[in-house]
């Protein structure tokens, strides 16, 4: 059964099988986020200690693994000191591609960080693995690596919905966002079905 895992500026609802979260889910405002500018990042990673052990990755998992520890709800979008260490648990991140996280994922969520700025209202943001095919898994907890990671974005005040899947992969380019309905298909995931 999946975990829900609620924290100061995100909530996760977490796979014990993956030792990954399923999604995340935040709520993002120009206020937020002028909070969120301030704050320095921790870089404190640390195995959530809400879950229990043969559910959970641990630090040593992702050493000399080849992969990121990479963050699903960004520690650049937390508000809070408390937000911002939360952030860093394993139960927030998946076995990332590191060119991936620090080039074309860092992109894409600063460009939501800025889209979430200039909105009227609320932006809820929806992000999380897939894993399609054979999947592959680091350490002695056997974490499963995602083949892709998508993001959902959706505009309260709008009531609009767009989002993007990439590949987990470094040579991988940031194209135009597909529909509501396009992301549905493609994953097979409803989050906002009064859209649909």
């Amino acid at each position: 059964m999946p975990v829900t895992l609620c924290s100061t500026g995100f909530a996760v609802l977490y796979s014990g099988l993956s030792k990954t979260p399923i999604v995340t889910v935040e709520r993002l405002s120009r206020q937020r986020l002028q909070n969120a500018a301030g704050l320095q990042r921790t870089d404190h990673f640390y195995a959530d200690a809400r879950l229990r052990a043969a559910y959970k990755a641990e630090l040593s998992d992702y050493q000399a693994s080849g992969y990121d520890r990479g963050h699903m709800a960004p520690a650049a979008d937390q508000s809070s000191v408390t937000g911002m260490a939360q952030s860093f648990a394993l139960s927030n991140m998946v076995p990332q591609d590191p060119t991936h996280n620090r080039q074309v994922w860092s992109k894409l969520e600063a460009d939501v960080r800025k889209y979430a700025k200039r909105a009227r209202g609320n932006v809820f943001v929806y992000t999380g693995p897939l894993f399609e095919g054979q999947t592959p898994t680091i350490g002695r907890n056997q974490v499963w690596v995602p083949s892709h990671l998508y993001k959902l974005v959706f505009d309260e005040q709008q009531q609009r919905a767009w989002a993007w899947v990439l590949p987990n992969r470094a040579d991988v380019q940031l194209g135009a966002p597909m529909s509501y309905a396009q992301f549905v298909q493609r994953t097979g995931r409803n989050f906002l079905p009064h859209l649909h």
